[in-house]
C-alpha cells in the first residue's frame, strides 16, 4: 500500500469537495435562505438551520481537508517517520526503532513520483540514507552511503576498500552482550565514525572492485554479514532517495514503548 498516494488522493478530493462547496453549492444554500425569507419574512431557527446546513461531505471535506495538507507537507517536504523492520543497520539501528527521516537534505521532492523539483545537498559518505528498494520501488530500504557517483569499491575479507584505500576499523570489543558472536568495531567512513558487525564465523559476501555509475549510490548495512545491500543487488539511482536518516525518537519491539534510546544517528 503506497500511502503517500492515498494521502495525496485523500488531499485533492477533500481540497476539490470543499473548493465546490465555497464557489457553488454555498451561494445556492444562501440564495435558497434569502428566498425563504423573504416570503416568510421570519424563519423559525429549525428552517434556518436546515436551509443553511452543509451536505456531509462538505462537512468532512471542511473538516479534514486542512488537517491532511498539513500532514502532506510535512511528510513529503520536511520530516518523516520510518520503523527499523531488520537487523541490517545494527548497531547503529535496532530492530523496533522509530527513525526520522530528513526530506529536504538532498532536495525537495513532488510525492508519489518522487521527482526532485528544488536541489540541495547531494548524500555524502557515511550518511545513512532511506531509499525506494530498486527491484521493488514501494519497499522503502535503509543503508549506510558507502560509494558516490565515480568511486570504486571493492570488499574482501571483510576489509572495505573506498577508491583503493581500505577504510580504517578499530576493534572496540569481541563479542559483545547485545550480539556475543559479533566482532563491534570502530569504522571511519570520511568523516563519519560509526560502529559496524562482523561475524568471525562467517566468510560473508566477497566483492570485486566496481565503480558507481553516475547518478547512482553503492549502500551496505552495518551489520556486514547480515545485510541485504549493494554488493547483491547493485546501485541505488538519484531519483529513488527519500531522505537522510538523523534520529531515533521512539522504540517499540511489541511492549511498552520506551523513549530511553532517543539518540542522533550517526
Amino acid at each position: 500500500m503506497d500511502f503517500s498516494l492515498l494521502l495525496v488522493l485523500a488531499v485533492a478530493l477533500s481540497g476539490v469537495i470543499y473548493l465546490l462547496d465555497v464557489v457553488f453549492l454555498k451561494p445556492k444554500r444562501r440564495e435558497r435562505f434569502a428566498a425563504a425569507e423573504a416570503q416568510t419574512q421570519e424563519l423559525d431557527p429549525a428552517t434556518s438551520e436546515k436551509l443553511l446546513k452543509e451536505p456531509w461531505p462538505v462537512d468532512y471535506a471542511r473538516s479534514f481537508f486542512p488537517v491532511l495538507l498539513v500532514v502532506l507537507v510535512v511528510r513529503s517536504f520536511i520530516v518523516e517517520p520510518f520503523q527499523i523492520p531488520s537487523g541490517s543497520m545494527r548497531p547503529t539501528l535496532e530492530v523496533g526503532d522509530f527513525i526520522l527521516v530528513n526530506k529536504f537534505a538532498y532536495g525537495l521532492r513532488l510525492p508519489v513520483v518522487n521527482t526532485r523539483f528544488i536541489e540541495v545537498d547531494d548524500p555524502e559518505r557515511g550518511d545513512v540514507m532511506v531509499f525506494r528498494f530498486p527491484q521493488e520501488p514501494s519497499v522503502n530500504f535503509i543503508k549506510r552511503v558507502i560509494g558516490l557517483p565515480g568511486d570504486s569499491i571493492r570488499y574482501e575479507g571483510k576489509q572495505l576498500y573506498v577508491n583503493g584505500e581500505p577504510v580504517p576499523k578499530e576493534l572496540i570489543e569481541e563479542g559483545p552482550a547485545a550480539s556475543p558472536e559479533q566482532l563491534l568495531l570502530a569504522e571511519q567512513l570520511g568523516d563519519a565514525e560509526h560502529f559496524i558487525y562482523n561475524n568471525p564465523r562467517d566468510p560473508g559476501p566477497q566483492m570485486r572492485e566496481v565503480v558507481v555509475p553516475e547518478g547512482h549510490y553503492f549502500m551496505m548495512g552495518d551489520n556486514r554479514d547480515h545485510s541485504n545491500d549493494s554488493r547483491y543487488w547493485g546501485f541505488v539511482p538519484e531519483e529513488n532517495i527519500v531522505g537522510r536518516a538523523f534520529a531515533v525518537w521512539m522504540h517499540w519491539d511489541g511492549g511498552l514503548p520506551s523513549f530511553t534510546s532517543v539518540r542522533h544517528i550517526e
